[in-house]
């Protein structure tokens, strides 16, 4: 597989991603103080990946995108959040 390949295959998915979380977000609740704390974390993690999306680094723009999506979910099995 060529790196051409790889690099638009992720910057395809952070774009999947990043629109799927941006609506998810938009409906999550904190239960509490570290729920809102944690909250924000994600919406960092969002901003990372656009920023690096920006810069043209695909690796770290998806790698941040996922870090998201993991901290959304665990977040809501754990019951800190609620979307």
């Amino acid at each position: 597989m060529k790196n051409e390949n790889i690099e638009t295959d992720l910057k395809r998915e952070t774009a999947k991603w990043t629109k799927r979380i941006e609506k998810e977000i938009k409906k999550a609740k904190a239960k509490n103080k570290k729920g809102e704390a944690l909250l924000e974390n994600i919406r960092a993690y969002i901003d990372d990946s656009k920023y690096f999306t920006k810069k043209g680094d695909p690796i770290r723009a998806f790698e941040a995108i996922i870090w998201a999506w993991s901290w959304l979910e665990i977040l809501k099995e754990l019951k800190v959040l609620s979307v």
